[in-house]
């Protein structure tokens, strides 16, 4: 049954906001929000409406090429979910640009349009955000959502400089790694070398190096 919508019409959108869970919910249904991300985290909301451009998209795509090629040629069992939602029921929700699930023993999410429950599925290895304007709550409170919502790695992708900010996370903590431990021997610095060359060469250009670089 659809949430009836709050009282509050609309709200002040990329920045946090006190919230019900029930508002939440409502907001998640609204017309007015349908283009939005969302965020929640124990009573705070966090819609982003702000435009995503051509930069945002051609690295996103980057990011996944690299991530999927890496894992295909070191034969690590990989499930990629673009813009999913994962939901603490009442507590959290997130809705990444791109999450991973990795290893040889996670179970396929559910195949429907509802957000990927993790009270009872785990949650995913590897969470990446590609940050414009949303940069600075990417590394801040969002960072610290997903600690709680307890992953394995978090990436931040700088569109501005072709940057990359990578989080281990454990024990509701985090800190910068130069090597994914969920990918292993993929080190970041070769990530941000893909995004750099995405500005002067082609998707196959940058896939064909990639193969003989990982392959060498």
């Amino acid at each position: 049954m659809m949430v009836q919508a709050p009282p509050l019409i609309t709200i002040a959108t990329d920045t946090w906001v006190k919230a019900t869970w029930e508002e939440f919910l409502a907001l998640a249904e609204n017309p007015q929000y349908a283009e939005g991300k969302f965020y929640y985290d124990q009573e705070y909301l966090r819609i982003e409406m702000a435009p995503l451009g051509s930069a945002h998209s051609q690295d996103n795509s980057i990011i996944s090429t690299v991530i999927v090629i890496y894992a295909a040629l070191k034969n690590i069992r990989i499930k990629e979910l673009t813009n999913p939602s994962f939901r603490k029921i009442g507590m959290r929700e997130s809705q990444p640009d791109i999450g991973f699930y990795i290893g040889d023993n996670f179970p396929f999410p559910p195949r429907n349009n509802s957000p990927i429950n993790l009270d009872e599925f785990t949650a995913p290895n590897l969470i990446v955000e590609v940050a414009a304007s949303s940069f600075v709550d990417d590394i801040g409170r969002k960072r610290l959502l997903y600690e709680k919502l307890g992953i394995q790695e978090y990436w931040v992708v700088n569109v501005e400089d072709n940057t990359i900010l990578a989080f281990a996370v454990e024990n509701q903590g985090s800190r910068l790694i130069e090597a994914s431990q969920v990918l292993p021997g993929l080190n970041i610095a070769l990530v941000i070398e893909a995004l750099q060359r995405s500005q002067t060469e082609d998707d196959g250009s940058i896939t064909r190096w990639l193969m003989g670089t990982i392959n060498s």
